[in-house]
């Protein structure tokens, strides 16, 4: 009998898993709360356009359009993208549009009877006669809930949607006690331009945050109250955030992204040669990290206005926090039209916002612009309150998950997307594919004793060896290669792309590299 697969989400991943399914022979279905395909991608600030590079988010086997001429592709121009590569492979007659999931409720096994489980899913298969998983779900339009049964779900609700992030404020110093309004950037995104403008026109406008959303934020509103009605930005920590990618005439790419640099940063399971390596050198990263910070100094008048950070670049880049800076951010400044203040906390009065050192931001209109909690949306979809408990990981935002893909206490489930990396959209590609060849038989995956101690291996060596202090979630910016190689070590592919020694070790790595399964 033909095992039903779900997908959770029509954005990159669950299109890329989708895709990867059907070649295997399944006819998924695929859930999808909003109107058309490319999740994030579908509504966001008018001026948003891609962090990296187009030629490091794409998928490995349909690449841009030659009409896209620009390195960092428009909303529209990454959403049109999208759309295509779903009609190309006849991925939208799998997907159930205007249909949102409300939980998830697992049938089967009892708890007591999982607990004595020593393989995953009791039988290490991903498929369990006695298992199912029941999905209720709501047509958006109709309001009318369904219940469904299928026997695998594979989780693609992405990081960066729905449920919003917000600071913790002191008892009765909240958005309550404010006589303005208050938004998240995700109510904003929501809102056509016509409509932002009549809500920012005139407005005191303060933006919390300093991250991808809130600078876009802060350009709209800026250009439209300009000088007179300047936008406030109020940020906890300094970035280096960049104008592009490049660094004295190089690409961060060529620089960061192959084999020979990822010798110069610890990993998880590494030996002592690999461990030893990485520490002898650790004075080559230093000093490319110093390279940078000077580049971007000289570039960006970060100095003038307090912003340079006190971490190092390679901070930023080991945990996912560098960005794209838009180009004329500091003009703004320089005019008066954006005005920035630093405060790691803050709470709120009748009048506006107080910061950490007693001042008053008089506002009109606060927007929270501070990030998701992915992790939370993971975990109110489940009925289960022990699978909500497992879903949440010892870092906010993190989620507990074997090679970043299943937990070992939740069967016949897949993560696919909750990873962070140089280009998150094939990084979600190739962990379809590896859920892909797990169904069909290709790998046994460990025990479930064998994947939590790797687990607590990886993430030991994430916060201890890789990323420090500054580790906030899973990110494999500099590791995304040895993430790769992990993967396809698991499905028995070569994980050596490239033709011959000397381009296996110093040429760039990326999607089309993968294009190919050989």
């Amino acid at each position: 009998m033909e095992k039903k697969v779900a997908i959770i989400g029509a954005g990159v991943s669950g299109l890329g898993a989708c895709k990867q399914i059907l070649a295997k022979g399944f006819r998924p279905t695929v859930f999808e709360s909003r109107s058309e395909v490319g999740g994030v991608w579908s509504k966001t600030v008018e001026i948003c356009k891609l962090q990296s590079p187009k030629e490091y988010y794409r998928f490995s086997d349909f690449p841009w359009p030659d009409s896209v001429q620009t390195d960092y592709p428009s909303q529209k121009q990454v959403l049109e993208y999208i759309q295509a590569y779903a009609k190309h492979f006849g991925l939208l007659n799998h997907i159930k549009f205007n249909t949102r999931v409300l939980s998830l409720a697992y049938e089967g096994s009892s708890e007591d009877e999982m607990k004595a489980w020593s393989l995953w899913n009791g039988t290490g298969e991903p498929f369990n006669n006695k298992g199912k998983w029941n999905i209720i779900t709501e047509n958006i339009e109709t309001l009318v809930t369904e219940v469904h049964q299928f026997d695998f779900v594979i989780m693609c609700s992405g990081m960066f949607s729905d449920v919003p992030n917000y600071p913790e404020f002191p008892p009765n110093k909240g958005p309550s006690a404010f006589l303005g309004k208050v938004i998240h950037s995700k109510d904003y995104s929501a809102m056509d331009h016509e409509t932002v403008a009549k809500l920012v026109k005139g407005e005191r406008v303060t933006i919390v945050g300093f991250q991808k959303s809130a600078l876009d934020i802060a350009m709209e509103c800026s250009a439209i109250n300009g000088a007179q009605h300047p936008c406030t930005v109020i940020y906890k920590n300094e970035y280096w955030h960049a104008y592009d990618h490049n660094v004295y005439g190089f690409s961060l790419q060529s620089i960061f992204l192959n084999r020979f640099c990822e010798l110069f940063f610890h990993k998880p399971g590494e030996g002592l040669l690999g461990s030893l390596f990485a520490t002898f050198f650790y004075p080559v990263v230093w000093a490319s990290s110093k390279i940078i910070e000077n580049d971007l100094k000289r570039k960006i008048p970060m100095a003038k206005y307090g912003m340079v950070p006190k971490h190092s670049y390679l901070d930023d880049l080991n945990t996912c926090n560098n960005g794209i800076l838009p180009l004329d951010f500091y003009d703004r400044a320089d005019e008066g039209s954006i005005v920035l203040k630093k405060s790691q906390k803050m709470s709120f009065c009748e009048e506006g916002l107080i910061l950490d050192s007693g001042a008053l931001v008089n506002a009109d209109l606060v927007i929270f612009a501070t990030g998701f909690r992915g992790d939370i949306k993971l975990k109110e979809t489940f009925e289960s309150p022990k699978f909500q408990d497992l879903m949440i990981g010892t870092t906010k935002g993190s989620v507990p998950l074997y090679r970043g893909i299943i937990h070992p206490q939740i069967p016949q489930m897949a993560v696919i997307g909750f990873l962070s990396s140089v280009g998150a959209l094939y990084t979600a590609e190739i962990q379809s594919q590896w859920v892909a060849e797990f169904f069909d038989g290709k790998f046994k995956v460990p025990s479930i004793r064998g994947m939590i101690d790797q687990m607590a291996e990886w993430d030991d060596a994430m916060k201890n060896k890789h990323a420090g202090k500054f580790y906030t979630r899973s990110c494999y910016m500099l590791l995304h290669i040895f993430y790769n190689d992990v993967l396809y070590k698991d499905m028995g592919r070569n994980h050596h792309r490239k033709k011959g020694f000397f381009a296996e070790l110093f040429d760039t790595y990326g999607p089309t590299d993968y294009a190919s399964p050989n």
